[in-house]
Formats: structure tokens, sequence, C-alpha cells
């Protein structure tokens, strides 16, 4: 049974530093791209940051330069470094994989929440 499991949010102070982890078992056909939405109060999930199997990275504009992802093939993992972080990064962040088989996975979310 295919399983994807966030961990690393919680509370963090503005400017502050959060990381979060995203770990896959149970899924046998090759991962392509692996990447973060996430899903503030009264808004539309959006896409944070992917990554593809080849290392390529893709961001969403507003975030270039304070956050940055990676991910280890070998566990499958994919992790989001959050740095500089702002309240308006309050949300609930989700974790998706797809395969080269188009098959998709989310994970049920992490909550992150930046006050002071």
């Amino acid at each position: 049974q295919a399983q994807v499991v966030e961990s690393g949010g919680g509370l963090a102070q503005p400017g502050g530093s959060l990381r979060l982890s995203c770990v896959a078992s149970g899924i046998f056909s090759g991962i392509d791209t692996m990447g973060w939405y996430r899903q503030g109060p009264g808004k539309e999930r959006e896409l944070v940051a992917a990554i593809t199997s080849g290392g390529g990275t893709n961001y969403a504009d507003s975030l270039k330069g304070r956050f940055t992802i990676s991910r280890d093939n070998a566990k499958p993992a994919v992790y989001l470094q959050m740095n500089s972080l702002k309240p308006e990064d309050t949300a609930v962040y989700y974790c998706n994989l797809r395969t080269y088989g188009r098959a998709e996975y989310w994970g049920k979310g992490t909550l992150v929440t930046v006050s002071s």
C-alpha cells in the first residue's frame, strides 16, 4: 500500500526556519517528480516547489531564494528547507509524488504556522 508521509511542520517565528520531510513507501513504479504544495487559510492549494528525478527544480516565483527543495532517490524522500519564514507562509504543506506511469500520490499534509 502506497504511503506518503510528511513531517517537520510546526510553529516558527518570523525570520525563522523549518525543514519539511516527506518519505514514500509502497510505490513500486519509478518516481519522476516530487514536490511540495501548500494551502493557506482561505486560499487555494498552490505549488511551492518541485524537483525531477534528474534534479531539475521549479519554484513559485515568490519563494525563490527562501525555500530550497531537495530529494533522496534511494529512500525515496523529498525535503523542503524553508528560511526567512513570514506569517504569510502559514499553511498546510502537502507532499506530491508523480510516477513515470502518471500515477499521483498526496500526503495528508503538515501544518506550518509562522507567528510571533
